[in-house]
């Protein structure tokens, strides 16, 4: 078990303490049970998340000459002879 501090709104705050004490649990109890259905949802809508194809076009990967360089840099490589 591990301890964390967390900045949250009074009013969720008080909300969830509110609703710790008409259920009989602790505010942990709740802010758990809150963080594993957030934590459900995302793993159950990821399924149907777009994934992007794999579409490279004869390339071998980042050319050695662009490490290191800034986004900034390898767009205007990209675009570098058709006006962009």
């Amino acid at each position: 078990m591990r301890k964390t501090t967390v900045d949250l709104a009074e009013p969720l705050l008080e909300e969830a303490r509110r609703l710790a004490a008409r259920e009989g649990v602790t505010l942990k109890a709740v802010i758990e049970r809150g963080l594993r259905r957030v934590i459900a949802d995302a793993a159950a809508s990821g399924a149907a998340r777009f994934r992007l194809r794999p579409a490279s076009f004869k390339g071998k990967g980042l050319q050695p000459d662009a490490h290191g360089a800034t986004w900034a840099e390898l767009r205007d490589r990209a675009y570098e002879g058709r006006g962009g």
